[in-house]
C-alpha cells in the first residue's frame, strides 16, 4: 500500500524551499508511489482542514512541482504564527489569547490517514516538530533558515542565497559611498546570529561588521572612520545585523505580538543617529529586509534543498522518524531533532571567521 505523506513549510520563507518540496515529491511519488499532501501555510492547514488562504491543502503530483526549482518562496505558503501549541484565537469580546490545539492537529493527521509528515523549517519549526514527535507523530525534519543558526547541520539552505544578495548590495553601496564621501550603514537580517553580516561583510570587504554576538561601542567606529580619512579614504561601509546592539543597550524591537517573535527594526538607524554628530562624513542607511528572503535560490541552495528533500523522503520510506536531515561536511546525515534544537548555532566571538575579520582590520565595534 502506498504511503500518504504530508509536507509543511513553516516560519519565514527563504530561497530553496521549493527545491526541497520538489525533491521530496519526486522521490515520494515517482520512486515510491506515495500520495503527497501539501499543507497550506505551515500548520494552519492541519489545524483546520477547511483552511484555504488562498488554495487550501492540495495533493501534489510531479506535474505540480514542475519548474519550481528556480522559484523563490514556497508554493505551499508559510507562516511564523502557526504554532499549534500556542495558537492565537480571538474570543467573543475581540480579545486575543493562545491555546493548545495540537490535539486537533493529531486528530486531523489521523483523519487524513497520513503515514508521515515532513516538516521544513527553522529552529521554531523544529521545536514544534519535536513536540509532535514526543506525542507520537511520525515526522521528519528539514533545516531551513537564512540565518544559518540551526544546530546539528553545517549549513541550512537559504543562507547562501541571502549572503549573495547582501554581498551584491554592499558592493553597490561601496560605489556610491566612495562617490559621495559617505559612511553607508547596511542592515541585514540576523536576529540572534550574525552569520549573514559576517559572511557578506567579509565577501564585500566591509570596513566594519556589527554582530548580535559582539555588543558594540561607538568609539571604535568613530576611530575607524577617522583612521580611514587619514589614509585618504573619506568613506566607509558598515554591515549591521538587525540584532546588533550597543554594550549598554538592547536590540531594536518595534513590535511585540501575541504568538509571534518580536519584530526587529532600526538597528542601523539607531546607530546612524548616534554616529552622525561624532564623525565628519554624512551617514546613510539602507535596510535590505525581506529582499534577502525572496528571489531565485543560488545553485548551492538548489542542490542542497534537493538533497535534503530526497533524504527526508528516504527517512520516511524507512520509517526512521524523529530525525532531521543535516549537512555534515559533504554528506547528508540524519540527526535526532532534539539534537538540532539543543543549542543554537551562533557566531563565536573567538572563532576563526571573526579572527580573520580582525586580522584584515575590520572593525567589530568592541576594540
Amino acid at each position: 500500500m502506498a504511503k500518504r505523506v504530508a509536507l509543511v513549510t513553516g516560519g519565514g520563507d527563504c530561497p530553496g524551499l521549493n527545491a526541497v518540496i520538489r525533491g521530496a515529491v519526486k522521490v515520494g511519488v515517482d520512486k515510491y508511489g506515495w500520495e503527497v499532501l501539501g499543507v497550506e501555510d505551515a500548520f494552519n492547514g492541519l489545524i483546520d482542514l477547511d483552511y484555504a488562504s488562498p488554495h487550501g491543502n492540495q495533493w501534489l503530483t510531479s506535474h505540480d512541482v514542475f519548474a519550481i526549482l528556480q522559484r523563490g518562496g514556497t508554493i505551499l505558503g508559510t507562516s511564523n504564527r502557526a504554532d499549534p501549541f500556542n495558537h492565537v484565537v480571538r474570543d467573543a469580546s475581540g480579545n486575543t489569547t493562545t491555546m493548545d490545539v495540537s490535539g486537533q492537529v493529531m486528530e486531523n493527521f489521523r483523519k487524513l490517514e497520513l503515514d508521515g509528515l515532513i516538516s521544513i523549517g527553522g529552529d521554531g519549526s523544529m521545536r514544534i516538530a519535536k513536540k509532535f514527535v514526543d506525542r507520537g507523530m511520525p515526522l521528519v525534519g528539514v533545516p531551513k533558515t537564512i540565518d544559518n543558526d540551526l544546530g546539528a547541520t553545517d549549513q541550512t539552505f537559504g543562507f547562501d542565497t541571502a549572503v549573495q544578495v547582501a554581498t551584491e548590495a554592499l558592493d553597490r553601496l561601496r560605489d556610491t559611498a566612495e562617490s559621495h564621501d559617505r559612511v553607508m550603514l547596511c542592515e541585514v537580517m540576523g536576529r540572534d546570529a550574525g552569520w549573514i553580516a559576517l559572511h557578506a561583510g567579509l565577501a564585500a570587504g566591509a570596513d566594519a561588521i556589527l554582530l548580535p554576538e559582539i555588543p558594540y561601542r561607538l568609539q571604535p567606529l568613530v576611530d575607524m572612520v577617522a583612521k580611514r580619512r587619514r589614509r585618504g579614504q573619506a568613506f566607509g561601509v558598515v554591515v549591521v545585523a538587525e540584532g546588533a546592539h550597543p554594550t549598554d543597550g538592547e536590540q531594536s524591537i518595534i513590535e511585540r505580538k501575541l504568538g509571534a517573535m518580536p519584530r526587529l527594526k532600526g538597528a542601523a538607524a539607531r546607530l546612524a543617529l548616534e554616529l552622525e554628530d561624532l564623525i565628519e562624513p554624512e551617514v546613510r542607511v539602507t535596510v535590505l529586509g525581506h529582499v534577502q528572503r525572496g528571489g531565485s535560490p543560488s545553485s548551492f541552495d538548489r542542490v542542497l534543498g534537493t538533497r535534503f528533500g530526497h533524504h527526508a523522503a528516504e527517512l520516511v520510506q524507512r520509517g526512521d522518524f524523529g530525525k532531521m536531515v543535516a549537512l555534515r561536511g559533504d554528506d547528508i546525515v540524519a540527526v535526532p531533532i532534539g539534537e538540532a534544537i539543543a543549542e543554537p548555532k551562533r557566531v563565536a566571538p573567538g572563532g576563526e571567521l571573526v579572527a580573520t575579520a580582525r586580522a584584515l582590520g575590520v572593525c567589530l565595534g568592541d576594540e
